[in-house]
């Protein structure tokens, strides 16, 4: 339960990632394409105040970091691996979970989406250019820049949930590599079995 609250907290409302492996099509850069730290107010719609959420992006569009609200924790998403570190700070701990199958963000744009460039605007004193974007869920507006940073994104994502993130501040200066590693101090945890899974399924007698 702890794990699940810091990535909803961490995350506010999804949005999917995935690697540009397409043919060229007309689109913005769906990954940051140099280091970057942004700070957001993330609001999902009906929460009556957005949340502060910060975060780091690699140069690559490989790693990402996402700083829950109040501390609380970190989550680290790492696309070369397809893996999720979930770190929650109160208990020093951390766990490590297989994302294979995905990877839902909202800080990341996904080849599944259609896009419609409709003119330029600024966000946090930075340029950035107004897109539609469709989904099989809706449509949405967002401001991305020409090296890949979402600034404001308003309407429906790609699971169907309305909300609005905007940028409240961008910083471009060099990430160092531990940003995206667990504390060395801090415990490794592993995550439950998933349901239905050999080892999720309790023993009878016999097999004991």
């Amino acid at each position: 339960m702890a794990l699940a609250v810091l990535v909803a907290s961490g995350a506010g409302c999804g949005m999917a990632w995935a690697q540009d492996t397409s043919p060229p099509a007309v689109h913005p850069p769906l990954t940051p394409t140099r280091d970057v730290q942004v700070d957001y107010d993330v609001q999902p719609d009906g929460v009556p105040e957005p949340k502060k959420v910060r975060t780091w992006f690699a140069y690559n569009g490989g790693l990402m970091r996402i700083d829950s609200p109040q501390g609380m924790g970190e989550t680290i998403l790492n696309r070369m691996n397809r893996q999720v570190t979930i770190i929650i700070n109160p208990q020093k701990i951390y766990s490590q979970l297989d994302a294979r199958y995905g990877i839902r963000n909202p800080f990341l744009l996904d080849l599944s989406m259609s896009f419609s460039r409709k003119g330029t605007s600024s966000v946090a004193g930075v340029s950035c250019t107004e897109w539609d974007v469709r989904t099989d869920q809706g449509t949405a507006v967002a401001c991305v820049t020409d090296d890949g940073v979402i600034l404001r994104e308003i309407g429906v994502d790609g699971d169907g949930l309305k909300g609005r993130l905007e940028a409240t501040h961008v910083s471009y200066e060099p990430i160092a590599d531990s940003m995206f590693q667990p504390p060395a101090d801090y415990r490794r945890v592993d995550p439950p079995p998933p349901p239905g899974s050999p080892s999720a399924t309790p023993k009878t007698s016999e097999q004991k």
